[in-house]
């Protein structure tokens, strides 16, 4: 429904997808296997390494976005009228940002400990002990925390009077910016701002960190070592290049190029899709968890053989 120029929104009309339920069988995988790496992770001492903790980490993170989007979106897909409520959508925005952010944040921790791992391998435990690493995680968290209360509560202190139909499939910035009466420069430079700390300073810490390791990668003498030390980053690269890029075109753009139907398809890529491949990338290919992923199948199943 619409309301009056003179009414304030109460609610929001979906109208970014379609009745695709290939999503359910797309959620439940990503449910699935990301349990399936945090669970190993948790059991197998052999794994409780940074590098893992990390990677158990960001299975949780990935989890906890997608239940922010999916749950309500497949409720939606089966629903005539594709609605939240004005504080709903408030809350959904937040707690993407939160986690979203913090993802940014946790990637450029475990570019981090990629670098410590390659070009200070001696003092890698040191560098990267249990303290660090739950330290790295917190900041991320409480980053990714600030960020998506400013940016939440500059968007939704804006007025909605007119329209309430959003061309997005969850309550993303752009879409509902679109829907606001009148913006303030101000609150539309700090949230352009605020995305370049989450997206762009993060990026350029990587990229700093992986010239030094390929640097530290080309003068190791074996080439079996050197393609053992870059087969360790490849993953985390393809990872990094997917979440920037996908963010940065949604968020890191001028307003004039915004297109709903472009920024519902990537959203779709970095939302739903990002999580269902991270598990295979990370995890999954890698010969160690897969040999921790048999113990502790081979222990769960047949603990007394």
């Amino acid at each position: 429904m619409e309301w009056v120029n003179e009414t304030w929104v109460r609610e929001f009309v979906f109208l970014g997808f379609s009745a695709l339920m290939v999503f359910l069988l797309l959620y439940l995988f990503t449910l699935g296997t990301n349990a399936i790496i945090m669970s190993t992770i948790v059991l197998d001492r052999a794994l409780h390494t940074p590098m893992y903790f990390f990677l158990s980490v960001l299975s949780c993170s990935e989890t906890s976005y997608t239940f922010v989007i999916m749950p309500k979106m497949l409720v939606d897909l089966l629903a005539q009228k594709k609605t939240i409520s004005f504080l709903g959508c408030a809350i959904q925005m937040f707690t993407f940002l939160f986690l979203g952010c913090s993802h940014s944040f946790l990637l450029a921790a475990m570019g981090y400990g990629r670098y410590v791992a390659i070009c200070n391998p001696l003092r890698y435990t040191v560098l990267m002990g249990h303290r660090v690493c739950l330290g790295l995680v917190a900041a991320a968290c409480a980053c990714g925390f600030t960020v998506a209360q400013i940016i939440t509560s500059l968007v939704f202190h804006l007025p909605f009077h007119s329209s309430n139909q959003l061309h997005h499939f969850f309550c993303d910035i752009s879409p509902v910016l679109k829907l606001a009466s009148h913006h303030s420069r101000l609150s539309q430079l700090v949230i352009f701002m605020l995305g370049v700390l989450v997206l762009v300073i993060p990026l350029l810490f990587i990229l700093v960190s992986y010239v030094r390791i390929i640097s530290a990668i080309l003068k190791i003498p074996s080439s079996v070592g050197r393609y053992k030390a870059f087969s360790t980053c490849a993953s985390h690269l393809i990872v990094v290049t997917v979440h920037y890029g996908c963010a940065s075109f949604i968020y890191l753009r001028p307003k004039s190029n915004y297109s709903s139907s472009q920024d519902t398809l990537i959203s779709v890529s970095y939302t739903i899709l990002t999580p269902l491949f991270n598990p295979m990338i990370y995890s999954l290919r890698n010969k160690e968890f897969k040999s921790a992923l048999q113990r502790t199948m081979s222990k769960t199943w047949f603990p007394l053989s």
